[in-house]
């Protein structure tokens, strides 16, 4: 298995978001995950986020994603409307053992973060030899 799906916050989330509106914490961010050939990819939604605020770190196979959105309004501005959520955003993934965790790959453009992250050369399908009748070996005896 290349994701252990499991965010224990998110259905708190939605939930809260549903009884409170946005007075609850951010939510999670949207993520997409799939693998193409030797690479899983997981896009994160980060609209509006400074680059330098994101923060991407493994440990024992658990990737931690950190970023921040500030609001656009200088300090002492009279702010009107204020829907569009800021502050810290998180994600936690759970990585299977298949994957190879030190050589992640990230990028962010267009409001999109994106790992790439390799399968594992130990978790790829190899081909296993059959040796036939033919090689049989023969006792000779003196």
């Amino acid at each position: 298995m290349m994701l252990m799906r499991t965010d224990p916050f998110r259905e708190f989330d939605r939930l809260a978001q549903q009884v409170l509106g946005n007075t609850a914490r951010p939510s999670a961010m949207p993520m997409d995950a799939y693998r193409a050939g030797d690479d899983f990819l997981v896009h994160f939604d980060l609209p509006g986020i400074d680059p330098e605020t994101i923060e991407l770190d493994v440990e024992r196979n658990v990737l931690n994603v950190r970023a921040e959105r500030r609001s656009p309004a200088p300090e002492g501005a009279e702010v009107l409307v204020a829907e569009r959520p800021t502050g810290s955003f998180t994600r936690q993934l759970f990585l299977g053992d298949t994957l190879d965790t030190d050589r992640i790959d990230a990028s962010y453009e267009s409001g999109v973060l994106t790992l790439r992250i390799p399968v594992a050369e130990q978790a790829k399908p190899r081909r296993i030899q059959i040796t036939g009748g033919s090689t049989s070996r023969k006792q000779i005896s003196g």
